[in-house]
């Protein structure tokens, strides 16, 4: 079992958790881990950490764009990427939580009211601005 799994379950056998309870404490935890306070409106989550993943433009007014490769994330021509816009909800005092492991984004689809928080892995984010340095790997 993993370190999250046993704070989940607290010494528990797994068979006999509550699924109900362990998701509510799953998110506290997450919540812990990020930082985050919640207020006004609770949001879905969204696993992107197996994507390539960047911030274009700033934290507070950008996007979060993300991708299975480098390659089609820095080919923006090309279009094989996803793009998210960091949604900029008033009741929090930032949008973009970075954890030592995982980054989570407010993200806004524009498609039907969807808005969640996407959860990045750290060690997948293209940081640099030089995309041809990137489409060769």
């Amino acid at each position: 079992m993993s370190k999250l799994t046993d704070k989940i379950t607290e010494g528990q056998d797994p068979k006999n958790v509550d699924l109900i309870q362990a998701f509510f404490k799953l998110r506290e935890l997450l919540y812990d881990y990020f930082g985050f306070k919640e207020d006004w409106v609770i949001y879905a989550f969204e696993d992107y950490t197996d994507y390539y993943w960047q911030i274009i433009g700033e934290e507070d007014d950008g996007e979060v764009h993300y991708a299975e490769t480098i390659p089609d994330l820095l080919d923006k021509e090309a279009g094989h990427y996803y793009c998210n816009d960091i949604y900029t909800q008033r009741f929090y005092p930032k949008w973009v939580y970075r954890g030592e492991e995982y980054t989570m984004i407010f993200c806004d689809t524009h498609v039907d009211g969807n808005k969640f928080f996407g959860i990045y892995k750290n060690s997948l984010e293209i940081k640099d601005e030089a995309p041809e340095a990137k489409l060769s790997m």
